[in-house]
């Protein structure tokens, strides 16, 4: 390959994701739904430096205070500020969703990739991907949780015994919808002239899936890498809420929403503000993946 071959490749490179970045920003919604996402990542990651109160620090004097300087969203029943215990369990809630997603990316992605390009292994796990479809994912959830919680607790501790449980049950019980879209397109892909020249000259399997398929099903995982991170963050705040997550005394948003209902009369902003935090998290999510939609689809850019 000449210089001028590699330079040229480069800049079509560089072109197509100027394109997608100049259709992402047309869309004003996802632009909004980023900014928002990336100001509450920001916050949840930089503020235990910036707020100097301890989310777990009681004070019994202070407790049920209003809105203040002090307490900007006030104080719960044992005198723990609200605004910082929302901090720390933010940064929980959002490791639990990237990670998560991360993990049901890598088993959706895998699976419909092997799905769709070999055909011998197509129905034995597309039935398992119905199978898993068919089961109801709360019970199921649930059973994880009480079957696994001990085990895991008494090998790596409290919190990251129940942080992996919670992340490896939303990861195997979320995989199915990513595998069945990239299935879909690999099946489509594989009998493009590209992927056929390749296979005509004796490119190996693994390196047509690398160099040809999987950047071409790159749209839809993106896609779905947005969206699982919405479903993470929403499925970790009910088990909290269940009260079959984290610990009473480790914050998260799902916790902190459970310890919220019983106020909800007289101190409604317990509940309120945790909620606002995961609704806005969830929708920033959804706006950016229709924005990613719209920019990584070909036939929807320059609209």
């Amino acid at each position: 390959m000449t210089d001028a071959t590699a330079t040229d490749l480069t800049h079509a490179a560089r072109s197509q994701w100027w394109d997608v970045w100049d259709q992402f920003r047309s869309h004003k919604g996802a632009l909004i739904g980023a900014g928002f996402f990336l100001a509450i990542v920001l916050l949840v990651v930089l503020g235990p430096y910036l707020w100097p109160l301890d989310p777990t620090q009681t004070n019994i004097r202070s407790r049920n205070q209003g809105m203040s300087w002090a307490h900007p969203m006030g104080t719960d029943q044992l005198g723990r500020d609200i605004f910082a215990r929302v901090i720390a369990g933010g940064r929980i809630s959002m490791a639990v969703g990237l990670t998560a997603m991360g993990l049901s990316l890598l088993l959706g992605t895998l699976i419909g990739v092997l799905a769709g390009y070999f055909k011998r292994l197509d129905g034995l796990l597309m039935r398992l991907t119905d199978l898993f479809l068919a089961l109801p994912l709360l019970p199921l959830l649930l059973v994880m949780v009480l079957l696994f919680r001990e085990p895991l607790t008494a090998a790596f501790g409290v919190e990251t015994g129940i942080f992996i449980l919670i992340v490896a049950a939303i990861g195997i019980t979320s995989w199915m919808q990513t595998a069945r879209i990239v299935r879909g397109d690999v099946l489509a892909l594989k009998e493009r002239e590209f992927v056929l020249a390749a296979r005509s000259i004796g490119t190996p399997p693994a390196r047509i899936i690398t160099r040809h398929i999987l950047p071409n099903v790159l749209s839809p995982i993106m896609v779905s890498a947005t969206l699982g991170i919405a479903t993470a963050i929403i499925t970790e705040s009910a088990l909290s809420f269940l009260g079959l997550g984290f610990p009473p005394d480790f914050p998260t948003w799902g916790r902190l929403l459970n310890d919220g209902v019983q106020y909800l009369q007289n101190y409604p902003g317990r509940a309120f503000w945790p909620g606002l935090a995961i609704s806005l998290v969830v929708l920033s999510i959804n706006y950016v993946g229709d924005g990613l939609r719209d920019a990584l689809d070909p036939r929807l850019r320059g609209r």
